[in-house]
């Protein structure tokens, strides 16, 4: 990837961080870890990947993404909002009655966004009817589904594995979003879900394993997804719970807390401060 891009890559992602946070404080409730998680995955796909049109969201060629893990809303609609969906002043009114900006992501009423998401497991099954739609009719869009390892806890989430690989959707993509924690401690003290990479085979996936903030690592990951035929790709995805915020980095207690005005400034500050990844 070239120096530029990259660059210009991390600023969207910081940008991503910064309107979660925003939307996340305004409502005084949503999930920063997982938001905060996710980031460079969406700057990657909105910003360089995808083929998509924020003047016609429902261009029927479009690529697709599904945000399976849909607490973490207010980090899509960060990236929908940079990417010129809606104006970003809408972020601020996150969970409002008069917003069509909900808790979880919403496909009748929110631009941008391709399937109305939340119960967990729920999203990946639809993303897979999204990909066989799209090979049944002859389209060549790709169909992009991201999870968390929380919530592939689910019996849902291998069901949908099964039926991918069954039918051979090489044009859907699996990222799952491994950063190591969900609303009750740990995921490997939970329901321990790994090893995906050897799990996602066994169920007939290409597995790629990444640094989920080296958007080389990404490039690299989502360019394999593409070339490889006859089967979906999983993009196992390490990534570091409230990536970015110092006290909100591996913490369990940020799953799902609004930061107060005073964690908020410090979360800004931090986030403007920081080069790269």
């Amino acid at each position: 990837m070239k120096a530029d891009k990259k660059k210009e890559l991390i600023e969207a992602a910081k940008e991503i961080r910064l309107g979660a946070l925003e939307g996340i404080h305004a409502a005084k409730s949503g999930h920063p870890g997982g938001s905060l998680s996710i980031a460079d995955v969406l700057s990657y796909l909105y910003f360089y990947k995808m083929r998509i049109d924020p003047k016609n969201p429902e261009w029927e060629d479009r690529d697709r993404f599904v945000l399976s893990k849909g607490h973490t809303a207010p980090a899509l609609y960060a990236a929908l909002a940079l990417k010129g969906y809606f104006p970003r002043e809408e972020l601020e009114k996150l969970r409002r009655v008069d917003s069509f900006l909900q808790g979880h992501p919403d496909m009748k009423h929110t631009p941008g966004v391709d399937m109305t998401t939340g119960s967990l497991g729920l999203g990946i099954s639809a993303a897979c009817g999204m990909a066989l739609a799209g090979k049944t009719a002859g389209k060549d869009y790709r169909v992009y589904t991201a999870i968390g390892d929380g919530e592939s806890e689910e019996g849902q989430v291998w069901e949908a594995c099964m039926f991918a690989a069954h039918y051979k959707l090489d044009n859907l993509c699996l990222i799952v979003d491994w950063n190591g924690l969900q609303i009750d401690g740990p995921v490997a003290e939970v329901m321990n879900p790994t090893p995906y990479k050897e799990k996602l085979e066994a169920f007939g996936f290409n597995v790629v394993c990444v640094n989920g903030h080296d958007l080389d690592e990404l490039d690299a990951a989502f360019s394999a997804a593409e070339e490889c035929k006859g089967k979906p790709t999983a993009i196992v995805a390490k990534t570091v719970k409230g990536k970015g915020v110092s006290f909100m980095e591996n913490q369990t207690g940020w799953h799902g807390s609004a930061p107060n005005d005073e964690q908020y400034a410090q979360a800004v500050a931090e986030l403007n401060s920081t080069e790269g990844n």
